[in-house]
């Protein structure tokens, strides 16, 4: 079937109607989703019911590998026994709001940081598909940053010059920025990976920057200068032009590319209403 798509924001995000992917198997729906994902970086299914089973199902129809190395499961499993189903949610294993001073919430908070899933590790994550399970009244959105569109905003001299440079990105460093403390048993899980800092996708060609609030360090860089450097591209690369603000509804399935956005979610009322969404993250291993 012909894909109908419609652009959500003038440099990326479409908008996919009229489809129920727990029904799509042929090669060739498969194949332009996949071509829309590399043109648009992000996008917007509406109406998808998914299960846990489902959602899972359909993510390695569509991709492949799972991701299931999470940095929270250094910290415990999560409550549906399978590292491959991220719980993106503020609810303990009974479904009540976590408290305030609960540590999986201090660990969560972090997701309202810039960032890209997986890329603390090797290999990194390429798709991520999120679901809507339990939508708070009101907030709740994500944003979207496009890293395509910023990097071919940047001068043709600092393009240059971050060529071939590699980042450590590490999920620990991350959450540390916000005062959140590991363990020495947890930190040894936690050592993160090296990518590039710039990366190419080898279906359209174009070129992203490589960064968020994992980046830790540019390694052939002094440390002042290299973070200098991965905080002067992370204000450029979410400038208001380059990002779009995603409002959820009942049964979204939001697909992204991480290696051409960075994302993060915004707040809301998280000690007074429950938020539930799964996450599913393909491996980038071809």
């Amino acid at each position: 079937m012909a894909l109908i798509i419609t652009p959500l924001h003038p440099l990326f995000v479409g908008e996919v109607r009229g489809i129920d992917l727990r029904e799509i198997d042929d090669n060739a729906t498969l194949d332009e989703i996949r071509a829309g994902m590399d043109h648009y970086g992000v996008l917007v299914f509406r109406e998808q019911p998914f299960t846990d089973a489902e959602q899972l199902d359909f993510a390695q129809r569509f991709d492949g590998t799972l991701h299931a190395k999470t940095g929270s499961a250094a910290l415990g499993a999560n409550r549906f026994g399978n590292e491959a189903l991220t719980d993106i949610s503020n609810v303990d294993e009974n479904g009540l709001v976590l408290p305030a001073d609960d540590r999986r919430r201090h660990y969560g908070l972090a997701n309202r940081l810039w960032h890209t899933d997986a890329s603390f590790e090797n290999p990194p994550g390429r798709y991520s598909l999120l679901s809507t399970r339990v939508l708070p009244p009101t907030g709740a959105d994500t944003e979207f940053a496009d890293t395509r569109a910023a990097w071919e905003a940047l001068s043709e001299t600092l393009q240059a010059q971050l060529h071939g440079l590699t980042v450590h990105h590490s999920i620990a460093y991350s959450r540390q920025t916000l005062g959140f403390e590991f363990s020495a048993e947890e930190l040894d899980k936690l050592r993160g990976a090296v990518h590039p800092l710039v990366r190419r996708n080898p279906a359209s060609g174009r070129r992203s920057l490589y960064l968020a609030s994992h980046a830790s360090r540019i390694v052939e860089w002094s440390l002042p200068e290299g973070k200098l450097m991965l905080r002067e591209l992370m204000e450029h690369a979410t400038q208001p032009q380059f990002v779009y603000r995603h409002r959820w509804q009942e049964h979204d399935l939001v697909i992204w590319d991480n290696r051409a956005t960075m994302h993060r979610a915004r707040p809301f009322e998280d000690l007074k209403h429950p938020r539930e969404l799964r996450r599913v993250t393909t491996l980038d291993i071809d």
